[in-house]
């Protein structure tokens, strides 16, 4: 017999790929909670700091290079973004935060967006909190870990471009980002290294996802 036929892990993964290998869709882009689907079925939702790559972390999950629009401009994505595959599995693309270049007002929209789209979506299972692997958290990324464990909203950090440090760097910002989550009750333990250029981690990702989808 196959050994893959009954090891646990390898039908997690395959799980996780069937998943992703359906046919996904942009579904709508919203600029308030009013203008989002109705909050049905299993959604999952991608927060970080501006240009930390949550549009390209989306591309290559689904195997589109173009599903999600990506820039090297901070701040592009300015409303949040839903994406459907056709089980109903919903990811929502959330305006990155942090981004200090742009006018005050912005910012200030952008972020009542994201704290009301966290506070008030029902059938928001988890939120992956994406950080920039070279640079590890910020102050900003801990006051947003603070409003996920008040709000009860499971959360789980996922380090993008993982490929650009060395190993020892790399292992030192996992360390020390594990440690910061250790005491937070919102907070999903394992730490997810991804990277959308060389694909390191992203079965794991969509095995985590399609598990809260199952």
């Amino acid at each position: 017999m196959d050994s893959d036929d009954t090891d646990p892990q390898a039908a997690w993964l395959e799980a996780g790929r069937l998943c992703f290998a359906r046919p996904w869709r942009f579904e709508t882009g919203a600029a308030a909670l009013t203008g989002l689907p109705p909050a049905e079925g299993v959604e999952v939702a991608f927060a970080g700091r501006s240009n930390v790559g949550k549009s390209s972390l989306i591309n290559a999950l689904t195997g589109r290079s173009a599903l999600a629009r990506t820039s090297n401009t901070p701040g592009r994505t300015q409303q949040l973004n839903s994406f459907v595959n056709d089980a109903g599995l919903r990811i929502v693309d959330m305006p990155g935060y942090g981004y200090a270049q742009a006018p005050k007002a912005q910012v200030a929209a952008w972020t009542a967006l994201i704290f009301d789209y966290l506070r008030g979506r029902p059938n928001l299972r988890r939120v992956y909190m994406l950080i920039d692997a070279r640079h590890g958290l910020k102050p900003i990324d801990l006051e947003t870990f603070d409003l996920l464990d008040r709000a009860a909203v499971s959360y789980q950090v996922v380090l993008t471009k993982g490929d650009k440090p060395p190993r020892a760097a790399l292992d030192e910002v996992v360390t020390a980002t594990a440690a910061a989550l250790k005491r937070r009750p919102a907070a999903h333990p394992d730490v997810i290294v991804t990277s959308a250029e060389d694909g390191r981690g992203i079965d794991t990702l969509r095995a985590e996802i399609a598990a809260l989808a199952a």
